[in-house]
């Protein structure tokens, strides 16, 4: 009877250090997905001092474009959370579609290499952004899973693990649709 209790005893131990373990993966995954995304949301805070100066040239008396593209860089620098990054990925996206239509309205600077390479530069970053936030979520997903599903949510709850929040971020095109940006060059 001994021997039977003792199998059962460390099948249990087993089992919960096999779970624990399982959250503690899953949770640095999360961690690591978190700082993919800070990463090139760094990368292209850094690309737009650049991109802005090179319109600059061109347009300089489109102040308020600027200045809200600088806003919005700095709201991006600032976020800590999914939702403070999402909210200032919102407004990195209506800034940049600003600064993308006063581009249009000067076919020189649109020709102008370095402006090319920046704007080439920028597409590349938001697309290894929209990667790293894809796997963001998904490694959200699976520890919120993780935490939630039992009996690994008893072993979640034991040593304080939290669901993580996803990185969601407003429909751009659809946000483009009802609100056009205005160009005002008065």
């Amino acid at each position: 009877m001994f021997i039977i209790v003792l199998i059962v005893l460390v099948v249990l131990i087993v089992a919960v250090i096999a779970m624990y373990n399982g959250l503690v993966r899953a949770n640095v995954r999360v961690d690591e997905a978190w700082s993919d995304i800070t990463v090139q949301l760094k990368r292209r805070a850094d690309l737009i001092p650049n991109l802005v100066n090179t319109v600059k040239g061109y347009a300089a008396h489109e102040k308020g474009v600027f200045e809200e593209v600088t806003a919005a860089r700095s709201s991006m620098l600032g976020a800590g959370s999914p939702a403070e990054a999402a909210k200032a990925e919102n407004q990195f996206q209506a800034a940049m579609k600003s600064i993308f239509a006063v581009a249009e309205a000067y076919p020189e600077l649109k020709a102008n290499q370095n402006f090319a390479d920046l704007q080439a530069e920028l597409s590349d970053t938001e697309d290894k952004i929209q990667a790293s936030r894809r796997f963001y979520n998904g490694s959200a997903r699976d520890l919120n899973t993780k935490i939630k599903v039992f009996p690994t949510s008893i072993i979640a709850s034991l040593f304080g693990y939290k669901t993580r929040e996803f990185f969601e971020v407003d429909d751009a095109e659809n946000a483009a649709i009802q609100k056009p940006t205005d160009v005002n060059f008065n």
